[in-house]
């Protein structure tokens, strides 16, 4: 792409940055607390923008510059070190470019958010639910090395080990848009322990990451929630016998994609504070409703890509975890590693990294920068 091209497209970014800068002061966007939650993100991406853009002006003036002192400048010395300025920014250049187009490129709105997780044992009876408890520890471990925080919010215990169910959410910066990539069908192929013969069975787990909603996201009548409070099962002596610390939430929602009201059911027995168990329900029923409504908008997105690099189809199998030959095989992007046992011990990033790239791909493509 030619320089004054792209530059065309970064006039007014820094114009618009100042006046996003001055609005997120103003005590009347404060009070605001949807707008101003929008400014201050479109600031955010704004600020990395326009210092992108300044550095790639800059970069078009020293080259400018260099041309003019190889054209009019005799002095050998200075003609040298304009060489060597020029050579250097003309290889800075294009990797400049790419990094800009990239954030050109309108960024799902969700990406920032912190992310709801659900790991469900599918296909293959216990062994799936063991698979299921390998995939939440391989995630856990994951965003330990990430910095982010983790939070059962509630969980069903396989009867041989690992998890029918588990859901927890994922706090940290930018989690949703890294852990997207994660929804879909797993495959395991392995011995289960429970074979006798040495047999290789295939079993499957389906994870689903969503975007948690924030309380200004969605409108939730809290009057109108019935609340039952219980006591706690499994571990954790007496207090969990006599302290009715779990809560169930019961809310009426009528969906505006189909028209039809339906009951939706949440428990949360994580902690023994009820408020703050009742307090991580009301996320979980946030997120919920979020994220039926927002579906229009992500089958939108899946009906406009031409892979399936993220887009949220919770039925496809995306992966496939083959124990006898110790490999990671993702079916999207014909991805394929041999080092399953530092993947399932949280080395996943490698795998994400590769798949951010041929999303940002399609995306450059179908902006056609």
């Amino acid at each position: 792409m030619a320089e004054n091209s792209l530059l065309s497209r970064l006039d007014g970014i820094e114009s618009r940055f100042e006046e996003v800068s001055t609005l997120i002061t103003d005590p009347a966007v404060i009070a605001d607390m949807k707008r101003y939650v929008r400014l201050t993100k479109e600031y955010k991406d704004l600020e990395k923008l326009t210092k992108a853009t300044r550095a790639y002006k800059t970069l078009i003036d020293n080259m400018a510059e260099a041309r003019e002192v190889l054209e009019n400048e005799s002095d050998d010395e200075l003609r040298a070190m304009a060489k060597d300025e020029l050579d250097e920014a003309v290889a800075k250049m294009p990797e400049m470019e790419e990094q800009i187009k990239l954030m050109l490129v309108p960024a799902d709105p969700e990406d920032g958010k912190n992310a709801i997780v659900e790991i469900r044992g599918g296909t293959g009876g216990d062994e799936a639910a063991i698979f299921a408890g390998d995939l939440f520890k391989m995630y856990t471990k994951y965003c330990e090395s990430k910095g982010w925080s983790v939070a059962v919010t509630s969980f069903n215990e396989g009867t041989a080990g690992g998890f029918k169910e588990v859901v927890f959410s994922v706090s940290g910066e930018g989690v949703y848009g890294i852990l997207k990539y994660e929804s879909g069908v797993h495959r395991v192929q392995r011995v289960p322990a429970t074979e006798t013969q040495g047999r290789v069975h295939t079993s499957a787990a389906t994870v689903a990451v969503l975007p948690e909603a924030e309380e200004f996201d969605v409108e939730i009548n809290e009057g109108e929630i019935k609340w039952d409070t219980f006591r706690s099962g499994g571990a954790g002596g007496q207090n969990v016998n006599k302290v009715e610390s779990g809560v169930r939430l019961r809310y009426m929602w009528r969906n505006p994609n189909t028209g039809v009201t339906e009951e939706i059911l949440i428990e949360c027995t994580e902690t023994r504070d009820q408020p703050k168990n009742k307090e991580r329900a009301l996320s979980r029923l946030r997120t919920f409703i979020y994220d039926k409504e927002h579906q229009k908008y992500l089958d939108d997105i899946a009906s406009r890509r031409k892979t399936m690099v993220s887009t949220g189809d919770r039925s496809a199998k995306i992966r496939t975890y083959n124990y006898p030959q110790g490999r990671i095989t993702d079916h999207r992007i014909n991805y394929t590693i041999y080092n399953l046992s530092a993947f399932m011990d949280g080395d996943i990033q490698d795998c994400i990294d590769h798949l951010i790239v041929a999303e940002n791909a399609e995306k450059l493509k179908a902006s056609e920068l």
